[in-house]
């Protein structure tokens, strides 16, 4: 057969076989990434805080009730109502507050030549945003009580403007100088001596606005009158705030309302078994002459350290050692040696050093984990003769936390100086403790002493 240069050769490659160097190495780091990916999957996840310097804030918060000297003004008359004053606002006696068209129809000279000022426009918006920013849908009467406000307002922006407002018939004077105010609650001759703790139940409260009402019948409640400037505010007293203020003659508080801070005399009251703080005011009634509870903060002189969360504090169990049979580390505070005897079953010791982190020093002794010695080990001082037995009398009992700065858990005492439901303040400043910008564990109940934290 006749050969020419266009003929292809076929060559045959060497075939390599499935399982090399390059495959195995493969397989391997597949492995032990679906081991890795697994493991995270299913293991446990610690989550970590961070400490910061700071302060409680917030931790005596009351829902205040307010009494004062109240008068209740009865309509003389039946008919339409219409009012005039704004409530909270000062009026002397003889002012006309309201009056009543006895037709039941609405006075037309109130509504001629209406007009909005640019003052009273922001007036009513000030009004509105105040309710928007503040509204809470569990005391949705608080919208009647807008409408109710506005209402009143726009009715006294007619009155500023009718020239024919000393025509209205059936005026209704103030039979005494006071604050005006349009809600009733059944509150109004409660002294202190009835005071209970049901009475501070917000879900049991409830308020009749007066300015709601278009038509008001005879001997019916028409409007109120707050006649003396002395007033005063209770909130009901635990047995540790209550301890905490046992010595308090005056004290700070702000009004949550518009963060205004006051310093008035204050006093406890006891009723029955039931203790209630009372704060006595004799002025600023005009801010608040509204309102029958106010949201109030005490002021207290509150402490300043490190914030660490509640539910990271555990309890540990330590031994007291004296600090003449440690045997000190020159590098470090927080590490000794002891040199320890120990006891077998058939009565043989042993005697070893043992190496022990310091959780703290204190009255010249040393607290180490309990779990390095046992009940009947002796302690022998470095170079004499003398020696101490370990009994579990000697032992003590710590708060701490777990730090993890170095990947595992590491107890920390601390020392608590202020503490609410969540949060507790914590000396700084304490080598065996904890530091700013430390990292611990958030649930303390996660880990246990030296476990790694992923």
């Amino acid at each position: 057969m006749k050969k020419d240069g266009s003929e292809k050769k076929i060559r045959k490659y060497r075939r390599y076989p499935f399982f090399n160097i390059g495959t195995l190495l493969f397989g391997t780091v597949f492995i032990y990434m679906v081991i890795t990916a697994f493991t995270y999957l299913t293991q446990k996840h610690i989550t970590s805080y961070e400490v910061m310097k700071g302060t409680i804030t917030g931790n005596y918060r009351f829902q205040a009730l307010s009494l004062r000297t109240e008068e209740v003004v009865n309509a003389t008359q039946s008919g339409s109502v219409r009012y005039f004053e704004r409530e909270g606002s000062k009026t002397s006696a003889g002012s006309v507050v309201c009056a009543i068209n006895e037709t039941g129809a609405q006075d037309p000279a109130l509504l001629q030549d209406f007009s909005l000022s640019q003052q009273d426009a922001d007036r009513l918006r000030d009004t509105i945003a105040s309710f928007t920013i503040n509204y809470d849908r569990n005391t949705f009467q608080k919208v009647y009580d807008l409408k109710a406000g506005v209402d009143g307002a726009i009715s006294e922006i007619i009155e500023n403007s009718s020239a024919d407002y000393t025509d209205v018939r059936n005026q209704c004077t103030a039979p005494d100088s006071g604050f005006v105010v349009y809600k009733i609650d059944g509150y109004e001759n409660l002294t202190e001596d009835q005071l209970s703790a049901d009475l501070f139940d917000q879900t049991k409260y409830d308020a009749d606005n007066l300015r709601s009402q278009k038509n008001v019948a005879a001997g019916r409640p028409l409007f109120k009158l707050i006649t003396e400037e002395s007033w005063a505010l209770y909130f009901p007293l635990d047995e540790k705030l209550m301890t905490e203020l046992a010595d308090t003659e005056k004290i700070r508080f702000r009004f949550m309302k518009d963060n205004e801070t006051f310093a008035a005399p204050f006093a406890i009251i006891q009723n029955g078994e039931e203790y209630f703080g009372k704060i006595s005011m004799d002025n600023s009634l005009v801010r608040y002459a509204a309102d029958r509870f106010l949201e109030i903060e005490l002021v207290m002189n509150k402490k300043t350290g490190l914030k660490i969360p509640s539910s990271s504090i555990v309890e540990r169990s330590f031994y007291r050692i004296p600090e003449e049979y440690a045997i000190k580390n020159r590098d470090t505070d927080q590490e000794i040696v002891l040199k320890v005897e120990s006891f077998a079953g058939d009565g043989s010791s042993t005697v070893a050093y043992v190496t022990a982190n310091v959780y703290a020093h204190e009255d010249k002794e040393y607290l180490i984990d309990a779990k390095l010695l046992n009940d009947g080990d002796y302690i022998q001082m470095e170079d004499s003769v003398k020696r101490i037995q370990i009994q579990d009398k000697d032992m003590q009992t710590l708060h701490g936390v777990y730090n993890i700065n170095k990947g595992y858990a590491v107890f920390r005492e601390i020392t608590v100086i202020d503490e609410n439901e969540e949060y507790c303040i914590v000396e700084s400043n304490n080598i065996y403790g904890l530091a700013a910008y430390d990292y611990i564990v958030l649930n303390a109940s996660e880990v246990t002493d030296e476990q790694i934290v992923y």
